[in-house]
């Protein structure tokens, strides 16, 4: 049977390289790049899927292109499974970054056995960086073995938060981020959740939180995550779920409990906020 890992890491050079040479096809401000981002999108995913289902045929594979399909047709994101091996892929992650030719998008490849992730792969087509996590082998970056940074006070902490382009004002989201910004060292808006995780892993960033994102967005990096010594968590501190993904991750497990509390505070002064507002209306 081919190598897990070394088909991985072949699909995912074959989905940067779709990623790059796609880019060169459309300006950032044209009047529809979204068609051709789209475009771009599906054939990464679609070599990606090509290596992969000629090695492991038999394998499930849960793919962003494909979820939207299924969510435009009425049909859940995320379809039953079949197998008890899974490939989560998000083929380019940080759409955003990857239009406007900014460093910063990345394709993510996570294999999944029963309910374990087992295998991670983040790809960044730009910088060449590529992250491997394997489950029980630790995490690597360009082949030497990676750490995150261990920090355990919030106020020495870098992080990196995801919230939605169009998040409105008084949400939760940016009540979250003012806290963070706030209670930490400095924070970051970066456009790549597989990045962010990948960079927590890496000893980059020192925590990164996420309520706007996919399982295909996260897969991977919640492995590296941990093979490299961090902590993740659901937002509220409850287990995390995979398939619902509202995460926090951190380079130590005392920052956790730090971070934690932060949004916890977060989401008391945005009750109080509009306690508030609605008693003078």
């Amino acid at each position: 049977m081919p190598d897990f890992l070394s088909v991985c890491m072949e699909a995912a050079e074959r989905g940067a390289a779709v990623l790059l040479d796609w880019q060169g096809r459309f300006r950032p401000r044209e009047k529809a790049p979204r068609d051709l981002v789209t475009e771009a999108d599906v054939a990464a995913q679609t070599a990606i899927r090509q290596v992969i289902a000629k090695a492991f045929p038999d394998h499930d594979f849960l793919g962003e292109e494909e979820a939207a399909d299924r969510k435009l047709a009425g049909l859940p994101s995320i379809p039953p499974r079949k197998s008890p091996y899974r490939w989560i892929v998000d083929p380019l992650d940080g759409t955003v970054n990857y239009v406007h030719r900014l460093p910063g998008f990345a394709v993510s490849i996570a294999l999944q056995h029963e309910n374990d992730l087992v295998l991670g792969v983040i790809l960044d087509p730009i910088s060449r960086d590529c992250f491997v996590g394997v489950r029980g082998e630790g995490a690597r970056l360009n082949g030497n073995p990676v750490q995150t940074s261990g920090c355990q006070r919030a106020e020495e902490a870098l992080i990196a938060v995801s919230f939605s382009p169009n998040v409105p004002r008084g949400s939760l989201e940016i009540f979250r981020f003012i806290e963070g910004l706030h209670a930490c060292q400095s924070a970051r808006r970066m456009g790549s959740a597989a990045l962010n995780l990948a960079y927590v892993a890496s000893g980059r960033l020192d925590s990164y939180w996420a309520t706007s994102v996919s399982i295909w967005d996260v897969a991977a990096g919640l492995l590296l995550v941990q093979e490299a010594g961090g902590a993740v968590s659901g937002i509220d501190g409850s287990p995390l779920n995979l398939e619902q993904p509202e995460l926090v991750a951190t380079a130590s497990q005392p920052l956790m409990q730090k971070m934690l509390e932060i949004l916890a505070s977060a989401k008391a002064a945005h009750a109080e906020y509009h306690s508030r507002k609605l008693a003078h209306t």
